[in-house]
């Protein structure tokens, strides 16, 4: 079997399978009594679905097509249930602009301070620690995972500063990105960085 057809073969069994495996934990997520059965056998396909490929299309091919091709099913599957509401009549004093406001926080200064931390030297430091984690356990050659490692590291930040940014509760984000930070660099540290 040509390498061409065996991944379009298997491209269209990942799909397949993973629009199951994502209708399956729907059906847990809306069920109100039987939740565990459904979910087991959802997430027992999605495993299927990850690990599967590794074997038939290489270790680094396998698990991206897998990853792709699952987000695009289970994306079907979400958009396939959506309903339409009809808009909510606006409340008095409030601007219908095209975001929400933010909501009305204390004004305390160590909020402050901590946010700005947050979001720039401690998100920074944990953006390191997950492209210096992919770059020790990536797969691929050493070259690839070096500038992935590199390129994860401002989308990383740069998500992190938003979310904190937007987050009312900054001693969750804190905690988050310095464990974030601190496993990152664990795991680094396990993988033989010095």
């Amino acid at each position: 079997m040509s390498d061409a057809h065996l991944l379009t073969s298997g491209s269209a069994a990942i799909l397949i399978a993973a629009a199951a495996a994502a209708w399956l934990l729907r059906k847990a997520w809306r069920s109100k009594t039987t939740k565990a059965p459904w979910r087991a056998a959802g997430l027992g396909l999605a495993a299927l679905v990850l690990l599967v490929p590794a074997g038939l299309l290489g270790p680094a091919r396998g698990p991206f097509a897998a990853l792709a091709l699952f987000s695009a099913a289970a994306l079907v599957v979400v958009a396939s249930g959506r309903t339409r509401r009809s808009a909510k009549a606006a409340r008095p004093g409030r601007d219908d602009g095209p975001a929400p406001e933010p909501a009305e926080r204390a004004s305390a200064p160590w909020r402050g301070l901590l946010r700005w931390l947050l979001a720039g030297p401690i998100g920074m430091v944990a953006a390191m620690a997950v492209g210096v984690c992919y770059t020790v356990w990536g797969a691929g050659a050493v070259q690839t995972r070096l500038v992935a490692g590199g390129l994860l590291v401002p989308i990383v930040w740069g998500g992190a500063m938003a979310w904190t940014l937007a987050d009312d509760k900054v001693l969750r984000a804190a905690a988050v990105l310095i464990g974030t930070a601190l496993l990152g660099f664990g795991l680094a540290r396990l993988g033989g960085v010095a």
